[in-house]
């Protein structure tokens, strides 16, 4: 098993958007029920710092395996794709310096059901941290994927997957990245 530390930095805005069952005070208004419960769409540590979840990077890379099919060399047609989706792990969260109490947001019109096109259009507060970046570490555990396989990958998962809400894999642009560095540590 190997380990590749990966050092990145936002190149646009991180947004999240996480589900939370805050129950709504009595005769509050949807408004109003935003305006107050809008830090709870964030993850947070123990600490109160925003996270980003491990799952956000593990997914990606194998959104971006799919995205790119790039094919495995003397393995005819096969592509990276499986051995992305099985053969890593990515098993802590980026830890932010921003605390959920201290995060910033965006008020924004979206469809109330959250599907594009949708018909009825509701005020919804995002938060939104303007510079982010960090390490993560992502466990190799299937040897087909050298560094400079994941390198690509990682590459262009900053470049059109991306993280969070209103990523470019979800028609947005929110959540890019550059790879700074990538250190491979062999156990």
């Amino acid at each position: 098993m190997r380990r590749i530390i990966a050092t990145v930095k936002g190149v646009s805005a991180y947004s999240q958007s996480k589900h939370h069952e805050t129950p709504k005070l009595e005769r509050e208004l949807h408004d109003a029920f935003e305006a107050r419960t809008w830090r709870e769409k964030t993850h947070a540590n123990e600490a109160e710092n925003i996270i980003i979840p491990s799952t956000a990077f593990k997914n990606g890379l194998a959104a971006t395996a799919k995205f790119l099919g790039m094919q495995i060399p003397g393995k005819g047609k096969q592509t990276y794709t499986k051995h992305f989706e099985s053969g890593l792990l990515v098993i802590d969260p980026m830890v932010l310096p921003v605390l959920k109490s201290e995060v910033e947001s965006e008020r924004i019109f979206v469809p109330s059901d959250g599907k594009r096109g949708g018909g009825k259009r509701v005020w919804k507060y995002f938060p939104v941290i303007p510079e982010w970046g960090g390490d993560i570490i992502v466990y190799v555990l299937d040897d087909i994927i050298t560094k400079e396989v994941f390198d690509t990958h990682l590459e262009a998962m900053g470049k059109f997957v991306g993280v969070g809400r209103f990523r470019p894999q979800n028609n947005g642009y929110y959540g890019r990245f550059e790879v700074v560095e990538t250190v491979e540590v062999k156990d």
